[in-house]
């Protein structure tokens, strides 16, 4: 069992999920990946708890320190490539397929959702799948970038297809994800600690479009209060207890 606050119950989660014209959006960030062997970014065993994220994932060090910036995203890449989607993402994906969740809003850049079948996902942070020339945007390969190879088009070099810090969320995502929960009836937060803005303001939009909130996430987080139902359980562990109060 899990050990959040409750104010809803599971039953009342699941019966949500099941009303007919309900839209259950799940939004999730890098605790959603660490069944799947992926390190998450701000628990105290996290990625950003061993590096500088300011030295490593930002524009300026693209430009400024590219050889490290280039070291640093060729592991994570290759981290990526050897990782499956778990438990979780498989459940999310087959609630999807009942239509029971309307979409996925995700910072994560791994590409496990839409490895485990999830099929409407909003990429906040872009995907490890796309890789672009800095210079021409010219797009090009993984394989590619680890080889630093130049681009094909004008020589430049390559960069992966993720948001780093100093650069804007796209447009396109962050649109459909504030239409998304603005029409939400139930919203399912799992593994983020919603510390980064604006991303962590989709579920206050949610909640105040009436919606219930839903947080699993390993540790606290600073949007906890709006949550009809908290828990600090393994997310897989949760969704399933979900999963099964759901039945067939």
């Amino acid at each position: 069992m899990g050990t959040g606050d409750v104010d809803a119950s599971l039953d009342d989660i699941a019966a949500r999920m099941k009303t007919p014209g309900n839209s259950t959006v799940v939004f999730t960030g890098a605790g959603m990946s660490t069944d799947s062997g992926l390190t998450d970014f701000r628990s105290k065993d996290g990625l950003w708890g061993k590096v500088d994220p300011m030295e490593l994932a930002t524009s300026q060090a693209m430009r400024c320190n590219y050889d490290v910036f280039h070291e640093f995203y060729s592991a994570r890449f290759e981290q990526m490539g050897r990782s499956q989607p778990n438990a979780g993402h498989a459940i999310v994906a087959a609630w999807e397929a009942r239509g029971l969740v309307s979409c996925v809003i995700t910072q994560n850049i791994d590409g496990l959702h839409a490895a485990a079948g999830s099929e409407r996902i909003y990429e906040l942070h872009g995907s490890v799948g796309s890789v672009r020339c800095m210079e021409c945007g010219a797009p090009s390969t993984q394989d590619a970038f680890i080889g630093r190879i130049p681009c094909g088009t004008c020589g430049g070099r390559l960069r992966p297809g993720v948001v780093l810090f100093g650069e804007s969320l796209p447009e396109d995502a962050m649109d459909s994800s504030w239409s998304a929960s603005e029409s939400a009836g139930l919203f399912i937060v799992l593994g983020s600690s919603l510390n980064v803005s604006p991303a962590n303001q989709f579920p206050v939009i949610a909640h105040s479009a009436g919606a219930l909130v839903t947080i699993c996430n390993r540790d606290a987080t600073q949007m906890d209060y709006i949550a009809d139902y908290r828990t600090h359980e393994g997310i897989s562990e949760f969704l399933a207890r979900l999963d099964a109060c759901l039945g067939d």
